[in-house]
């Protein structure tokens, strides 16, 4: 069932691993002197043999040892334990702040209506690493006194290869757990490897299955997705295979011809393209990936072609709607969907901005700015040259108005030159609504014209107070 590869052929680069004093031999040690067999496994061992990451953090390990052991096993080396994952066979040993996971072998199960695994332990090595999402995670090494390689898959000739393959059938693995349907383009995304034709035809039958898996568990494996640097072919990938509609619905919808008379590209297309030309920051590439979204329900067609009137409003309703399903947190909910909603706005720049419309525009996306700016950059996909041209030399010249009136009044910190607790006292009043009022009407002031004085402040609000009498 494939091959062991002796010590003499670890690689070299395997080494800081292996040396006698790095963690992964102290703890081997410790488990030969108990009668078990413990053996360093899956991503830390797959990345160091592709020159990543090849570090003393973020180990995993599995082991014979079932998990009432393995504490007594590990000791004194560990200053403390994470027990939350002992029920599903993984204690975390804690030394010097790292936390080195440690699994008996094992195969978990999802029930059909279930998000939680059955879980049933193994007694040897081959058995855990066939329940393993891909070849070239199912790769171990013994931490016993001569270390070996293990490959009982042809996870190296994958590795090689680049190639995504599942150790079994692939209904098998994604049945163990649907999330591995996500995770398969994850890893497109993230190492650049191509997934196996019988891994995307398990996908495109499975892809309703991942129904079982919680947002939370999804959310997590799609932003790592998001931030991979081969991000286009992994969105492609669940566009094709059927899963991008379980976990994003409104992506597939949006490949539809913007303008059939002309053949203008199509949004998905388009959208794509966007996300790879993001820098890999999480916030931009979901406000990236959900800018259009908008689209399909505000497409028209007339005689100057189409149209998508007020897109970037509907849109931010709809990337609301799809990361709160996601359970992702309020604050990432919030910068989103304020980049989807004003991710049109520089446009209109062309017909000509006062001062005003920039100190506007600077309130309004407030730290989201810097975002906010190289998502309007990377919108711009159009094969023509000169019209590209022309919407970065507008976008340079809207930053270089921002930045000159940054250095006169500090736009990005506007207020009025007076508070709350100065309006109460100058015009009588109680906290409540009107003292909000006074204070909007105030910032327009400021918006509209510029730094004002205190004096100036309080003849606008004495005004104003007659004007509401």
């Amino acid at each position: 069932m494939g091959c062991r590869y002796p010590a003499a052929v670890i690689p070299p680069r395997l080494e800081p691993l292996l040396d006698a004093g790095a963690a992964p031999r102290r703890l081997g040690a410790r488990f030969t002197a108990a009668g078990r067999n413990l053996f360093l496994v899956g991503g830390s061992v797959r990345d160091a043999l592709l020159d990543r990451n090849a570090g003393d953090t973020d180990l995993d390990f599995a082991t014979d040892a079932r998990p009432g052991e393995i504490q007594g096993i590990v000791g004194d080396f560990a200053s403390s334990f994470v027990l939350t994952g002992q029920r599903f066979g993984t204690v975390g040993a804690v030394r010097d702040g790292v936390t080195y996971e440690i699994t008996t072998f094992r195969s978990e199960v999802y029930r059909s209506d279930s998000r939680k695994p059955e879980v049933t332990f193994s007694d040897d090595i081959e058995t855990d690493l066939s329940r393993r999402d891909f070849t070239v995670n199912a790769l171990a090494i013994a931490l016993d006194d001569t270390p070996e390689m293990i490959d009982p898959f042809g996870g190296l000739a994958d590795l090689a290869a680049q190639v995504l393959r599942c150790p079994l059938d692939p209904a098998v693995s994604f049945g163990d757990d649907p999330l591995r349907m996500l995770r398969l383009f994850r890893f497109v995304s993230t190492l650049g490897f191509t997934a196996a034709a019988n891994a995307v035809a398990a996908v495109e039958k499975m892809a309703s299955r991942l129904a079982v898996v919680a947002a939370e568990r999804i959310h997590t494996e799609l932003d790592k997705l998001l931030l991979g640097e081969h991000v286009g072919a992994a969105l492609w990938g669940l566009v094709d295979s059927g899963l991008a509609a379980e976990v994003i619905p409104e992506l597939p919808a949006l490949a539809v011809e913007q303008d059939p008379v002309h053949r203008h590209k199509d949004v998905l297309a388009h959208t794509i393209a966007v996300v790879e030309k993001t820098s890999p920051e999480l916030t931009l590439r979901l406000a990236a990936l959900l800018h259009d979204i908008g689209k399909p329900a505000t497409r028209r067609f007339d005689r100057e072609g189409v149209s998508f009137h007020h897109h970037e409003a509907v849109g931010a309703r709809l990337a609301r709607d799809r990361l709160g399903a996601l359970r992702y947190p309020t604050r990432t909910i919030d910068d989103v969907a304020e980049l989807v909603f004003l991710h049109m706005r520089p446009h209109t720049y062309k017909m000509g901005w006062t001062d005003a419309a920039i100190r506007r525009y600077v309130r309004d996306a407030g730290g989201l700015l810097p975002l906010l700016n190289e998502l309007v950059r990377c919108d711009v996909t159009t094969r023509s040259a000169t019209r590209a041209r022309a919407i970065e030399r507008r976008i340079d010249e809207l930053e270089e108005r921002i930045e000159e009136l940054q250095a006169r009044e500090e736009i990005d910190a506007m207020r009025p030159p007076i508070d709350g607790h100065a309006v109460m006292a100058h015009l009588g009043l109680e906290p409540g609504p009107v003292v909000g009022e006074a204070m909007a009407m105030l910032l327009e002031h400021r918006i509209e014209q510029g730094p004002y004085s205190v004096e100036e402040a309080y003849l606008l609000l004495d005004a104003w107070a007659a004007s509401r009498s």
